[in-house]
């Protein structure tokens, strides 16, 4: 090959890479998951625990923006706002949009009312 012969490409809707983007990030959640330094179970905080196991390792992380933005930012953005734990518990249930940018959060339907509130309190604690 010179470089100069023809590609061959696929033209696809940004819903379409948004999609497939989504999908690649829900898939490494996993594994990231299991890449996560932990300490002995006693001395994690609950809603720590669940960000640990569940996908948000994914592309959040404590310090530093990911692919989404850091919970510290998220703690610093909402810190004193009375409506930030529904504000945020619903983002994190139905997922959400245009707060941090173009890429969506996806959905995450099957997390319990309990265990969102128990994420966003933690979440909320950080300094």
């Amino acid at each position: 090959m010179t470089g100069s012969e023809p590609r061959n490409t696929v033209a696809m809707t940004k819903a379409e890479m948004t999609t497939i983007a989504i999908a690649i990030v829900t898939m490494l959640g996993g594994v990231l998951a299991a890449l996560v330094p932990s300490a002995g179970a006693a001395d994690i905080p609950p809603g720590q625990k669940l960000f640990q196991t569940n996908n948000c390792v994914t592309c959040h992380t404590i310090d530093h923006k990911l692919v989404g933005p850091s919970f510290m930012d998220v703690a610093k953005k909402y810190a004193g706002q009375p409506d930030a734990v529904p504000t945020l518990s619903d983002a994190i249930k139905k997922g959400h949009v245009g707060t941090w940018g173009p890429v969506p959060m996806p959905p995450h339907p099957t997390l319990s009312d309990a265990d969102i509130k128990t994420l966003v309190d933690w979440i909320l604690s950080l300094k």
